[in-house]
């Protein structure tokens, strides 16, 4: 009787357990996009160049050097920074202040 509520117990999971794979959706244009918050602060998008980012955003009232491997560089603005792997963009943050 004990083999036969394991058994019942157990099917949904088996069934589920081939069920659990994931795919990745890869778009180039969004990677590009400007990033827009919440509270409206255009910033530059991910995949964007450093060169692209100083022409559109202009200069940045700081530029802190790379560190770490890949190189992590980061811009200052004055309602965000955005942070650079090599010359790509890969992520920017709107200040809390800002908000």
């Amino acid at each position: 009787m004990h083999t036969a509520r394991l058994l019942i117990l157990a099917l949904p999971f088996a069934l589920l357990g081939g069920m659990t794979q994931a795919d990745t959706l890869v778009m180039d244009s969004v990677a590009s996009a400007p990033e827009n918050s919440p509270s409206g602060v255009e910033r530059p998008g991910s995949g964007a160049s450093m060169s692209q980012v100083e022409v559109r955003y202009g200069m940045p009232s700081e530029r802190v050097p790379a560190v770490g491997e890949p190189p992590i560089t980061r811009w200052e603005y004055g309602t965000y920074t955005v942070y650079f792997e090599h010359d790509r963009v890969i992520h920017s943050v709107v200040h809390p202040h800002s908000r």
